[in-house]
């Protein structure tokens, strides 16, 4: 059983930055698709990037590309969502995923381990 735990999340101005942590434990990850998702008030849960543990090779997502970095540390068993010039509208819970396969990785459904989730709060 693969357990996800984020961390990271907070209240933040327009404009900082946050790094979001994802410290994976059990057996088998280490082939598996990570990503983040997020979700906002109201709204549905939405892929931010994936990651591929073997290797780090990187997927983003629409809302990834150009203010957010997903990267992994094998050695600290952890993945990490840099987000840098935060917007009102990234305000969500952010939560890490995790499969063996994950086909689509932009889908909720392609994974099976999710972690609880941690909020991020961006004020204008």
């Amino acid at each position: 059983q693969v357990r996800l735990v984020e961390s990271g999340g907070g209240l933040v101005q327009a404009g900082g930055s946050l790094r979001l942590s994802c410290v994976v434990s059990g057996r088998g990850f280490s082939r598996y698709i990570m990503a983040w998702f997020r979700q906002a008030p109201g709204k549905e849960r939405e892929f931010v990037a994936a990651i591929t543990w073997i290797d780090s090779i990187i997927y983003p997502g629409d809302s990834a590309k150009g203010r957010f970095f997903i990267f992994r540390d094998s050695a600290a068993n952890t993945m990490y969502l840099q987000m840098d010039s935060l917007k009102p509208e990234d305000t969500a819970v952010y939560y890490c995923a995790a499969d063996p396969v994950a086909i689509p990785k932009s889908e909720i459904e392609s994974y099976t381990h999710w972690g609880q989730g941690t909020q991020v709060t961006v004020s204008s």
